[in-house]
């Protein structure tokens, strides 16, 4: 204790920092209208991780012709898989944050907030974030949910804090959560989604994993994610004791004609139905919740193809959505990058 002029002039010993995990996803539009679903793929394809093309050549392409062709029928593949309670991949994701959020609650007795944004699209980054702000929150751990890093995902995830955080007059001290694609909780959950499966529905002939692509020249470039997207489903196979006949990684949803990373999963598939495999599985590891892209791409346009090819039995398996391993690998992943802040 010091005194001055009569004075106790000890400091007080401050409340400890709170801190705050930002889970953050991709996003989606917020109805299934072709309105809608412009204002998104606007901002969506206008962000340079996504499309890196210069922007005086890219758009003209965007203007000119994406935005005026690609809305309706994106609209028209959202309607196919919209919920009552919204989109699927707003819905799956509060529901994955409710159940992170109360995993952190209970190992912190509540000292730590939970919240969710999107990239692109709502609730967005800088509105959720000015809210953690107001709450008093000192450091702030971001979470991309996407296991395996890419420039075009976790990559443009961390730009939207990044860029908010640079509009702040005291911002709080930063962690990231850049992957976990070998996380051993995260594969436990994925490995026990499949024996779930399996249980309930029988085994296929074949345990296709697809992955979202990504243009080659991005990976030649020196992208991680279509190693990291390799190792998963090797630890993955080897959990789940597959032969190399046993297991297919492709990749999904590519656009414009550029090479994207192959095998494309829509060529494989037909080829398989029509090699006589008569019963295939199919998991999309690198999604943590279901979107358009497991539901309508691959569980709807995907299974048609093979059925339509000769294939008998198509079976997808859900993403990990909100189920309890995966909520509680995230949290444990979340209390890792937390430690020394509570």
């Amino acid at each position: 204790m010091s005194r001055y002029l009569g004075f106790d002039t000890t400091p007080e010993r401050p409340a400890a920092a709170k801190a705050a995990v930002l889970l953050v996803n991709l996003g989606t539009p917020a109805a299934p209208t072709t309105d809608a679903v412009r204002d998104y793929l606007a901002e969506f394809l206008s962000d340079p991780r996504i499309v890196e093309l210069p922007r005086w050549l890219w758009w003209p392409i965007l203007h000119g012709y994406t935005l005026r062709r690609r809305p309706a029928r994106s609209a028209e593949a959202y309607a196919k898989i919209w919920r009552n309670d919204g989109s699927p991949l707003l819905v799956f994701s509060e529901r994955l944050t409710t159940a992170v959020r109360a995993r952190i609650a209970q190992a912190t007795s509540g000292k730590v907030e939970v919240a969710l944004a999107m990239t692109y699209g709502e609730p967005s980054v800088p509105s959720t974030i000015e809210s953690l702000m107001r709450k008093g929150i000192r450091h702030l751990l971001a979470f991309p949910l996407f296991p395996q890093y890419s420039a075009t995902s976790t990559g443009a995830a961390l730009d939207a804090v990044m860029r908010t955080l640079q509009t702040l007059r005291w911002a709080p001290a930063l962690r990231t959560i850049d992957d976990y694609h070998s996380d051993a909780g995260y594969l436990a959950a994925l490995v026990g989604s499949v024996q779930a499966h399996w249980a309930q529905h029988g085994r296929g002939d074949r345990l296709l994993l697809s992955f979202h692509g990504i243009p080659e020249k991005y990976a030649n470039a020196g992208d991680p994610y279509p190693d990291q997207c390799h190792e998963t489903a090797r630890r993955l196979g080897d959990a789940l004791g597959l032969g190399e006949d046993e297991l297919l990684v492709t990749f999904q949803s590519r656009l414009g004609r550029q090479p994207w990373l192959r095998p494309y999963t829509d060529e494989i598939i037909e080829q398989l139905a029509r090699q006589d495999v008569k019963a295939l599985d199919v998991l999309c590891p690198g999604f943590a919740v279901d979107c358009l892209e497991t539901l309508e791409e691959v569980a709807l346009r995907y299974r048609a193809s093979f059925l339509t090819n000769g294939g008998k039995q198509f079976r997808y398996i859900p993403a990990l959505n909100e189920a309890n391993a995966h909520a509680s690998a995230l949290a444990g992943i979340a209390m890792k990058g937390l430690a020394g802040w509570l």
